[in-house]
């Protein structure tokens, strides 16, 4: 089966981006034995020369994905996101209404029992309310948010909006599976709605900003929210 062709978002002499789809690995792990396509093997094969990870974005996180071209300016951009150089932005669509912003300061365990500081920041865009009974309620209620993590733990903003009781629609295992099932039975949508929008950082004296707009899946299910809703709201 023939590769898809990666988009390009960005390409210096030392760096280059791409839009990473929802549902590639960044590389092969031991975590999903089923894979057989990644991130770093396509861009290789596309460009035609090595690659190297600087960062990570989870199997079904969409958007920003930064490669350096060698291991100095792979080393060079690892530093700066360890010292969080490197703003990074993501846009969810999560259950219930949020605050207008807020700050999540919640400490994560991971897998070797590690408890690490992890802080992410939040800003609300927009408000669904969709006349479609849920649980108690009489119509159901999300949120289209801008996150900006200050930290880099694992799995960090969607366990961060889970804490808050304000899960990542599609998100396995730390979101609802009652609104998971809600959204694959009535809008056939079972994908996780988390994409990473933009990076940000110095580079070569100046600020580079690369941006990925979003999937069309993702696109499409705000447009049709926007069609069905009561009243959204700003």
């Amino acid at each position: 089966m023939a590769e898809t062709t990666l988009e390009i978002l960005f390409e210096n002499d030392s760096l280059i981006a791409i839009n990473k789809p929802h549902g590639l690995l960044v590389h092969k792990t031991k975590l999903a034995a089923d894979a057989t396509e990644f991130a770093l093997q396509q861009l290789r094969n596309q460009v035609g020369y090595r690659v190297y990870p600087t960062h990570r974005l989870d199997r079904k996180t969409s958007g920003v994905l930064l490669f350096a071209k060698s291991p100095e300016a792979n080393s060079f951009m690892q530093k700066k996101f360890l010292n969080r150089e490197v703003s990074k932005t993501y846009l969810a669509l999560v259950r219930g209404y949020t605050n207008p912003a807020g700050t999540i300061d919640y400490a994560l365990t991971d897998d070797q029992h590690n408890t690490k500081e992890a802080v992410s920041h939040y800003k609300t865009l927009e408000q669904y309310e969709l006349p479609l009974p849920f649980g108690k309620h009489a119509t159901s209620r999300y949120s289209l948010i801008e996150l900006k993590p200050e930290t880099g733990r694992y799995h960090q903003l969607r366990k961060h909006m889970a804490h808050i009781f304000h899960p990542i629609i599609g998100d396995r295992p730390h979101g609802c599976n009652k609104q998971n099932r809600l959204w694959k039975e009535k809008f056939g949508m079972d994908r996780m709605l988390l994409h990473a929008s933009e990076l940000k950082f110095n580079f070569e004296g100046g600020e580079l900003s690369i941006t990925a707009e979003l999937s069309s899946i993702f696109q499409q299910t705000l447009d049709q929210l926007t069609e069905s809703c009561i009243r959204p709201q700003h």
